[in-house]
């Protein structure tokens, strides 16, 4: 049965949560602040993009959430598990098993062809070959790859490579996405494809999104709109975060 992003939102089913959220980089004697005691939450069916200016807080932001950073003072939830006292390797595991990273500079193993770059994820789970091989199949084609399966990264186009990297986000069927830009080197329709595959992920299975861009195109997805500026969050009030509701202009 198919499940609506609204019902999992009505449930209160709190996937992540981040309190008290803050960051500081220390450069020399200046303290760079990018991140200021941001509350954030994250509910199973949530699809929400984050807007701001450069240098707002953003990748901060998603690089604590997906537990890639530590915080300076706050903490991450995750399922209700608080994650700031937690080993590395911990905290890796429950990225491997639980969250998809879409990275605007790709990050993709350059010696792997695309389909062993998307392969990765599911080798580390212990996915049986035939599951696997069938997945990334079903995935590169979804993003339009299945002829160029075999090329390694320096042997596709960025728009390619970006095409790669949100195929492994996904080929793992993660409970959260966390997407930097991802439709940034994408033409038009390939980038619609893209989202409707997260959309689509989003509505029937609960996978929460947590987008930052600057793309319009994108943020008509969202379920929810947050800003970020100068380290601060801004959302609308909750019955506009949650039915769409485009908040007054004044």
């Amino acid at each position: 049965m198919e499940t609506s992003g609204r019902f999992c939102y009505e449930q209160g089913n709190v996937f992540l949560e981040a309190s008290s959220l803050s960051k500081v980089y220390r450069m020399g004697a200046t303290e760079v602040h990018a991140l200021r005691g941001v509350d954030f939450q994250a509910h199973q069916g949530d699809f929400v993009v984050i807007n701001g200016p450069s240098g707002s807080g953003k990748t901060s932001l998603l690089n604590q959430l997906a537990l890639i950073d530590r915080p300076s003072s706050g903490e991450v939830y995750v399922e209700g598990t608080p994650t700031g006292s937690l080993a590395e390797g911990r905290l890796a595991e429950i990225r491997k098993a639980k969250i998809g990273l879409i990275f605007q500079t790709f990050n993709l193993v350059p010696v792997l062809s695309a389909m062993e770059n998307v392969e990765y994820p599911l080798l580390l789970q212990r996915i049986p070959r035939n599951d696997r091989r069938k997945r990334v199949l079903e995935m590169l084609t979804e993003v339009g790859l299945a002829d160029l399966a075999n090329r390694r990264p320096d042997q596709l186009s960025g728009g390619q490579r970006q095409r790669v990297a949100i195929a492994r986000a996904l080929v793992t069927e993660p409970k959260m996405v966390l997407a930097d830009e991802p439709t940034a080197n994408l033409d038009s329709e390939t980038g619609a494809r893209i989202m409707d595959q997260m959309s689509k992920l989003n509505e029937q299975h609960c996978v929460v999104f947590v987008v930052v861009t600057h793309d319009p195109a994108v943020s008509k997805y969202g379920s929810r709109h947050v800003q970020i500026h100068d380290g601060e969050l801004i959302e609308p009030k909750r019955e506009e975060a949650v039915y769409g509701i485009a908040p007054s202009s004044a």
